[in-house]
C-alpha cells in the first residue's frame, strides 16, 4: 500500500532531516550553580527526605548521578520544587564530597559494602550490659568500622541495673574511648538521656547497636516527643531483639546544635571492604608493639612481636585475642 499516493514531489511530504540538521550530543552537563544545599534525613525506596533550610523537601536522584546513591547525613544539591508542599518533588542533582563514611558488609564474605551513615562526626556503639549479653568482638568490629571511616567512638552501656559494667569497661581502658553508663531506670526518668547528651553537642552522632540492647529507646530519650520511633523488646527464648528500627533516620536535638542518627539494629558487622593490615588501626594500644613484627606480619604468626609486648605487661591479652580473631575471619574470608 502507498502511504503518499502518486505526487511524490509535493510540499508536505514529511522528510527525515540530515545529520548536519540535528541537535550534537554533548558529554558537558550543567554546573547548577544555582541549585539549593540539604541534608538527606532518611532515604525510603528512592525517595529522599531533605531538609533545605528550615523546610523538610521529597527529592529523588538525578539521572545524571549514574549508580552514585545519597545517604543519610549526605549534603546534596537539589534543584526543581522546595516548596515542601504535598506531591512536590526535587531533584538531587549533586553530593558533596563526604567528610568521614560509616561502611558495613552483611558479613565478611560479602563483597559488596553498604555505606550507611555520611558525614558523621561520631559513632556511638549501644551495648547492653545483660539481656541481652555484651558482645565484645561486635563492639571490636565497629570500631574498626569507626576508625576506618574517620568517626570517634563513644561507648554507651546500657541495662546496668542488670550486670555490673566494670569487666567491660576494663577491657577498653586502653583505649581511652568516652563512655556513659545508664539504667533502664535513667531512661524512664531522663538522668541517661543528660549525660549522653553531653556528648552530642554540636556534633552528628550515628547510633549503632546489636538488636534489643535499647538503642532507639535512648534516642527516643534524645530527641523532641513528635520525632520518636517505635521500639520493641528481647526474646525471652533466644535472647535476641526484634527490629523495630528498619531504616536510618537523622533527628535533630531539641535545644542543642546537634544530630542524632539512629540506625537498623545489627546481628553482625561485616568487614570485607576493609583492608586486613588497616585493622590494626582499632587497637592503638597494641600498634607500638608492631614495630618488632617482621615485614608484612599477619599479627597472628610465631615471630609477631605483638606476644612479648603483651606479656611485658603493655596490653591487655584479650584486645590481643579480639585482635587475631577479627583478623583470622578476615584471613578465612580471602581463602574462600
Amino acid at each position: 500500500m502507498r502511504r503518499y499516493g502518486k505526487h511524490t514531489d509535493e510540499d508536505d511530504i514529511r522528510t527525515r532531516p540530515g545529520r548536519r540538521n540535528t541537535r550534537p550530543r554533548t558529554n558537558i552537563r550543567p554546573k547548577h550553580e544555582d541549585a539549593a544545599e540539604g541534608m538527606v534525613l532518611t532515604v525510603d525506596r528512592g525517595r529522599l527526605t531533605v531538609l533545605v533550610d528550615d523546610r523538610i523537601v521529597m527529592a529523588m536522584k538525578a539521572r545524571e548521578l549514574g549508580r552514585k546513591a545519597a545517604v543519610v547525613g549526605d549534603r546534596v544539591a537539589l534543584v526543581g520544587d522546595m516548596s515542601g508542599k504535598k506531591d512536590t518533588l526535587a531533584r538531587i542533582v549533586r553530593i558533596e564530597e563526604r567528610t568521614s563514611v560509616l561502611r558495613r558488609t552483611a558479613d565478611d564474605d560479602d563483597p559488596f559494602e553498604r555505606v550507611v551513615v555520611a558525614n558523621a562526626d561520631q559513632l556511638a556503639i549501644v551495648t547492653a550490659l545483660a539481656d541481652p549479653e555484651p558482645r565484645p568482638r561486635l563492639i571490636d568490629r565497629c570500631l574498626v568500622a569507626a576508625f576506618d571511616g574517620g568517626l570517634e567512638p563513644l561507648l554507651v552501656l546500657t541495662k546496668s541495673d542488670l550486670a555490673p559494667p566494670d569487666e567491660l569497661l576494663e577491657l577498653y581502658g586502653a583505649l581511652d574511648i568516652p563512655h556513659v553508663v545508664t539504667s533502664r531506670e535513667e531512661l524512664e526518668t531522663g538522668g541517661a538521656a543528660e549525660r549522653v547528651r553531653e556528648q552530642l553537642d554540636g556534633r552528628v552522632t550515628a547510633f549503632v547497636g546489636h538488636s534489643g540492647v535499647g538503642k532507639t529507646t535512648l534516642v527516643n530519650a534524645l530527641v523532641a516527643q513528635d520525632r520518636r520511633r517505635s521500639t520493641g523488646h528481647v526474646n525471652a527464648v533466644t535472647g535476641r531483639g526484634r527490629h523495630t528500627t528498619t531504616s536510618a533516620l537523622a533527628l535533630p536535638l531539641p535545644k542543642m546544635d546537634g544530630w542524632v542518627i539512629d540506625t537498623p539494629g545489627v546481628r553482625s558487622f561485616g568487614l570485607a571492604h576493609i583492608d586486613p593490615s588497616r585493622v590494626i588501626n582499632a587497637f592503638p594500644d597494641l600498634q607500638p608493639g608492631t614495630e618488632g613484627c617482621p615485614r608484612a606480619c599477619s599479627h597472628d604468626e610465631p615471630d609477631c612481636a605483638l606476644d612479648d609486648w603483651v606479656a611485658q605487661g603493655h596490653a591487655d591479652p584479650a584486645r590481643l585475642y579480639s585482635l587475631r580473631r577479627l583478623l583470622s575471619t578476615r584471613e578465612r574470608t580471602e581463602g574462600d
